[in-house]
């Protein structure tokens, strides 16, 4: 059963991880895809495998923190597929640090890519998505439900230490997914968000095997840690990112329609 066949999906952050396992599912139930990336080849390599697998992708590299970026977004998946009917806001990284060490950079830069640019892409998709829902109701028609998704964390709605930023970028989200909630509920438009644990990607690699991203910030947590956050999983394991993806395909399915302005926590268990 496919569950969003004739439905249209922008993920950002899908070149790697839980960007691509998403992504992926939504095109295995149907959906043509705008699938995004910083980076070009690991985005290229998501839009092979759809494109092997009998899906349809377009690419739209770009750094979703450029203000111009936004625009071009919402254009290519216009261009390519001619509406948007779910929005996922994944894209993102870490940047940790203890809160007497940390530079207002580095603080700006977990707020820019997590809270920053989700608002951006949100506001630049509002004329389609609030204008296609307004031509419907002018016509005593109930809009078609569109979707947002955006991902927030753990960390976002309990803390972490050593990851101030980090959390308080992924608690805006929280807050900016309740509040579209409360504003789009009219135009048949339902935001939720996805609030992740433990999920093995490259995020949470032994540092000492992590990579860097394009700026030189180092990924991963020490070891220690990473072996510390699997005890306290009831489910006994990290999650995978297709274990991730999951939830998102229910939050934009039809199966969600009357879910709004919730967090969904995906976390195995953990008790936070």
């Amino acid at each position: 059963m496919q569950l969003l066949a004739g439905k249209v999906a922008i993920v950002t952050g899908a070149g790697r991880g839980i960007g691509r396992a998403v992504a992926q599912l939504l095109s295995a139930h149907g959906a043509k895809v705008v699938v995004n990336d910083l980076d070009p080849d690991p985005v290229s390599e998501t839009a092979t495998a759809i494109h092997a697998a009998g899906g349809e992708c377009v690419v739209a590299t770009g750094s979703v923190t450029d203000p111009a970026f936004p625009d071009h977004l919402v254009q290519t998946a216009l261009s390519g597929f001619g509406s948007i009917d779910i929005l996922v806001n994944n894209a993102g990284y870490t940047w940790d640090g203890v809160i007497h060490k940390m530079s207002d950079a580095q603080f700006d830069a977990m707020l820019d890519v997590h809270l920053k640019a989700p608002f951006r892409i949100i506001r630049a998709a509002s004329e389609y998505l609030r204008g296609e829902a307004k031509k419907a109701l002018d016509a005593g028609e109930r809009p078609p439900c569109r979707k947002i998704i955006n991902v927030s964390s753990t960390s976002g709605v309990a803390g972490n230490a050593g990851q101030i930023n980090y959390a308080a970028g992924k608690m805006g989200v929280v807050g900016m997914t309740k509040t579209v909630a409360k504003e789009w509920g009219r135009f048949n438009i339902c935001c939720n968000a996805v609030a992740y644990g433990f999920i093995d990607t490259r995020l949470t690699q032994a540092k000492e095997i992590g990579e860097t991203t394009a700026g030189g910030v180092a990924l991963g947590i020490p070891e220690s840690v990473r072996e510390n956050q699997l005890h306290h999983i009831p489910l006994g394991r990290a999650g995978t990112p297709e274990d991730a993806a999951g939830p998102v395909l229910f939050l934009a399915s039809p199966l969600s329609d009357y879910v709004t302005g919730a967090v969904v926590l995906v976390t195995g268990g953990m008790v936070m």
